[in-house]
């Protein structure tokens, strides 16, 4: 696998096949990038675990921290890493401990660990390095758009905000519709100045 250049339909297969998530790194402080991507991915469907030693007896949006993968006590389908480059090894090898096997190994932007890598892939286990799954879900569900970015169009007009229950191109369900206050605010204040 070339991890310089993922094809889309690479990253669409993960994110429709995997429903379980468990994300090394989960802080619940509601400004840090991984209590974000945790809340977007559970909002998505995804039954989401919060690993993280140092908040065990807390719980992020409901569920309970766990100490480690070894700890996990059941089978997950997909581990994401919040940590640095310099972390990802050990945690790739504690995930190569898990019976069952995880089916894919995600590192978030910025981390990359093209040995660790290897190391997953030759047992069958697919990588993703350096990308962040709630920015890849956004993009190829097209809800990154609703506001007019990375949408590769350039237009005047505002795009139709998706209703709840509207079906996405990952095969998931919209749970919150598209709406938010951002984006109504700039449709009134178009629509006024107009």
């Amino acid at each position: 696998m070339n991890h310089d250049a993922y094809p889309d339909n690479y990253i669409r297969g993960i994110l429709n096949s995997v429903k379980s998530i468990a994300m090394v790194g989960a802080s619940p402080v509601n400004v840090r990038p991984s209590y974000f991507a945790f809340k977007y991915l559970a909002q998505r469907g995804y039954d989401m675990i919060p690993i993280n030693p140092g908040h065990v007896g807390k719980e992020l949006l409901g569920k309970p921290f766990v100490a480690s993968l070894s700890d996990l006590g059941r089978p997950v389908d997909m581990i994401d890493i919040f940590r640095n480059s310099t972390h990802i090894m050990p945690v790739v090898e504690e995930a190569l401990t898990l019976d069952p096997l995880p089916k894919v190994i995600w590192m978030q932007l910025g981390a990359r660990d093209d040995a660790a890598a290897a190391k997953a892939e030759s047992v069958g286990i697919k990588v993703v390095m350096n990308r962040c799954p709630k920015i890849e879900y956004g993009r190829l569900s097209s809800e990154i758009s609703w506001m007019g970015v990375n949408s590769r169009t350039l237009s005047s007009k505002r795009a139709p905000a998706p209703t709840q229950g509207m079906r996405l191109s990952l095969n998931r369900m919209s749970f919150g519709g598209g709406d938010t206050a951002a984006s109504d605010r700039a449709a009134k204040n178009k629509t006024e100045q107009s």
